[in-house]
C-alpha cells in the first residue's frame, strides 16, 4: 500500500522540520508552497519532501488544496491532507493500513484541534482528510471540504488510535478568512454549512448584529436539519445578544438551543454562564447540574472543551454554595480542582467551601 502526505504552506519554517518527520512514515510527502518568504521549502526538501512553489491568485483555500493534491503521483493508493502546524502521533501508518478496507474511499481520525495552557487536550473531534487518490475535490474558499465526485458512494472507515494534533501558532492573523466566507456563501447561498461558518465568524469579529441577521438565515434554510449546528447557531446568537446588552433575547436563545439539542452539554452550559452574571444562584444549579447528567461526549467540531473540563463543576459548586447546599458545592468544587488541579481561585473557593462546612 502507497501512502502520500500532501499540504499547503507559506513561511512555516518554524513548523517545517517538526512536521516533516511527522509525517515521515508515508511513502511520499508533497507540499505546495504558496509564497514563503522564508526558507519553508529548503528545510522540507532537507528533509526528502517534494517541494513545488507556485502563487494562487486570487487566493483560495480549495485551489490551493486541489493543487496540491495534483502534485501526489497518481499510483498512490491512500492520500493523507495536513497543515504543517499539525503533527501525528507516532504509529499512525501502522494504524491507518490495519483499519483500511479495499473498498474504502475516505477515513476518519481523531484531533486535537488546540491544547489547554497546562498542556491537557481542548478541543478535540474526529477530522477526515484521508482519502483514495482519486474521486475527490475540494470545494469552498475557506473551511474547504472534500467533495466525492467518484462513482457509486462513499465508503468510510474509522482509524480507531490515530491521533493528529494542531500545534498551532496564535499569532497567526486569520484576517482571511471573513472574505472568504463571505465569498463562499456568495457562491453558495443555499449552502447551509457556509452559512453557519460566517455567522459565527461575524460573532469572532465583534459584528453582533451581522451574526444575529446571518445565523437566522442559516436557521431558516431547508438544508439545515443537523441539530447540532442548529444548537450551536442558536447560541451563537445568544451570545451576540448578550454582548448587545440584551439578556432577555439572549436568554430566549438559549432556551431554544437547549430544546433543539438537549444532548448536548454547550447550551447548558451557555445559560449557566449567563445566569452566573445575572447571579441566578438556583438557575446556575440546576442547568449545571443537567449538563453534568450528559456524560457522552459527541465526536464533532462542535463540542466545546469548556463544557467538558472544570467549568460545569465550578459554576455548580458557586450555585450549589449561594443556595446553601454547602456539602454538595465542596463536592463539586473537589472536583472542578481535580479537573484543573493547579486553579488558584478553585484553591481558595474550597477553602472558602469548607469553610462554611465546618459552621
Amino acid at each position: 500500500m502507497k501512502i502520500a502526505v500532501y499540504a499547503i504552506a507559506k513561511d512555516e519554517s518554524k513548523f517545517a522540520l517538526r512536521w516533516a518527520e511527522s509525517m515521515g512514515e508515508a511513502d511520499d510527502i508533497y507540499v505546495l508552497d504558496t509564497g514563503s518568504a522564508d526558507d519553508t521549502a529548503e528545510l522540507l526538501r532537507s528533509r526528502g519532501v517534494h517541494v513545488t512553489r507556485e502563487i494562487i491568485e486570487p487566493w483560495r483555500f480549495d485551489t490551493a488544496r486541489n493543487r496540491s493534491l495534483e502534485l501526489v503521483r497518481s499510483d498512490a493508493d491512500i492520500c493523507v491532507c495536513t497543515d504543517l502546524d499539525e503533527v501525528f502521533e507516532p504509529g499512525w501508518r501502522e494504524k491507518l493500513e490495519a483499519a483500511w478496507r479495499p473498498d474504502a474511499t475516505r477515513a476518519s481520525y481523531r484531533y486535537t484541534w488546540n491544547f489547554e495552557p497546562d498542556g491537557s487536550e481542548g478541543h478535540v473531534f474526529w477530522l477526515d482528510k484521508i482519502h483514495v487518490r482519486h474521486g475527490y475535490q475540494w470545494t469552498h474558499p475557506v473551511h474547504e471540504v472534500l467533495s466525492w465526485q467518484g462513482p457509486g458512494e462513499e465508503k468510510r472507515v474509522t482509524v480507531e488510535g490515530m491521533q493528529l494534533n494542531h500545534r498551532a501558532d496564535p499569532s497567526k492573523s486569520r484576517a482571511q478568512y471573513l472574505p472568504l466566507l463571505e465569498l463562499s456563501v456568495r457562491e453558495a447561498p443555499e449552502d447551509d454549512r457556509n452559512m453557519h461558518y460566517l455567522g459565527r465568524e461575524y460573532l469572532f469579529h465583534g459584528r453582533w448584529d451581522d451574526c444575529i441577521n446571518t445565523l437566522k438565515k442559516h436557521l431558516a434554510l431547508p438544508t439545515a436539519t443537523w441539530r447540532d449546528e442548529r444548537c450551536a447557531s442558536m447560541r451563537y446568537i445568544a451570545k451576540a445578544y448578550a454582548a448587545k446588552g440584551d439578556c432577555v433575547s439572549a436568554e430566549a436563545w438559549c432556551w431554544r438551543a437547549i430544546a433543539e439539542a438537549p444532548h448536548l452539554r454547550e447550551p447548558f452550559m451557555d445559560l449557566a454562564l449567563l445566569l452566573y452574571r445575572q447571579k441566578d444562584w438556583e438557575g446556575v444549579a440546576y442547568l449545571t447540574g443537567r449538563a453534568l447528567q450528559i456524560t457522552d461526549r459527541p465526536g464533532t467540531y462542535i463540542t466545546e472543551s469548556a463544557a467538558w473540563g472544570s467549568l460545569p463543576w465550578d459554576l455548580r459548586s458557586l450555585g450549589l454554595y449561594y443556595t446553601g447546599q454547602t456539602e454538595k458545592a465542596l463536592e463539586a468544587v473537589n472536583e472542578a480542582l481535580r479537573l484543573s488541579p493547579n486553579d488558584e481561585r478553585l484553591k481558595n473557593n474550597q477553602e472558602l467551601i469548607l469553610e462554611a462546612c465546618e459552621k
